[in-house]
Order: C-alpha cells, then structure tokens, then sequence
C-alpha cells in the first residue's frame, strides 16, 4: 500500500464505517494521521483487475519495546467483493508478511454482531481470549468487542529452558 492507493483504501475503510459493525471509527482520517498510526510495514492491498478491492494493515499496540511483536490487525473488503475470498487471502498474507517482520501476537478486536469476520480470523488460527463489555460508545448505544489473538509458532518462541 502507498499514499497512491489511499483514495481507493479511504473508500473501502468508508465502506466499513458506514456498516457500523466494523470499527468505532465515524470517519476516515486523512493519509497522513492513517500513516502515522499504522505500521509501515505490512501493508497489502488486493487487486483485481486493476482495481483495488480489499486491505489490510497492521498497528503497534504499544509503545514499550516488549510488545514490538505485537500488533492490531485491519482487514476491509470493498461491499462488492465481500464473500468472494478477498479477506481470507489479506488476512493469510498479512499473517505470514507479519511473521518475516518479527511479529509474535497478532490481535483483532471485533463487534460480535460481525460473525463473519469473527469466524474469517478462527479459521485463520485466531482464538477468542476474551470480551470487552460496554467498552465503547456508537451514538447513544454500548458497543461490546470479542478480543482474538494469533500467535505465531515459528517466530518469538519463548526459550523453554530459562533460568
């Protein structure tokens, strides 16, 4: 993804938004606050004919160095290309592009009522670890969010043998 691609990925993240089932976002931000709160690295658009029609990007949890490997996940599917795929393979290339950057724990909060983002991240080796109650506000109702996490096998094992 580049500044080039924004408009398009703007679009798809509006998308979102206006389902009120994907973020408590009430609108996208502009290129520059988008950049500066993702990381720079794993950031994968889909295509198809030319036309970009899904993304996905990847944010720090923390500033503290020990969560470096962990970050919070994205994944938006333009409305006519949802069903079609497009967010099993972001998310299945965001997985294995992450583990090259030296990410450990990937983490995805996600509204209940989106069952099917929900079921896209179980059957890409994320578990659910927990609930987050009345954790934000969309206009005058409580939003709850269904915490998942991946953590990689391959990158960040703990040494089985510390002292």
């Amino acid at each position: 993804m580049s500044a080039d691609d924004w408009p398009a990925v703007k679009e798809i993240y509006e998308q979102g938004i206006a389902t009120h089932n994907a973020t408590f976002e009430k609108h996208a931000p502009d290129w520059e606050h988008w950049n500066r709160e993702h990381l720079a690295v794993c950031r994968l658009v889909c295509t198809n004919n030319h036309k970009l029609v899904g993304w996905a990007a990847l944010c720090p949890v923390s500033s503290r160095c020990v969560y470096e490997g962990v970050a919070e996940l994205s994944v938006y599917v333009a409305h006519d290309y949802r069903g079609q795929g497009v967010g099993k393979m972001l998310l299945q290339n965001l997985i294995i592009e992450s583990e090259k950057c030296g990410i450990w724990t990937l983490q995805a909060g996600i509204f209940p009522e989106n069952i099917v983002s929900i079921e896209l991240h179980r059957k890409s080796g994320f578990r659910v670890v927990g609930y987050r109650d009345k954790i934000g506000k969309m206009g005058k109702y409580w939003r709850d969010v269904v915490l998942l996490e991946r953590r990689s096998k391959t990158v960040g094992i703990l040494n089985q043998n510390r002292e």
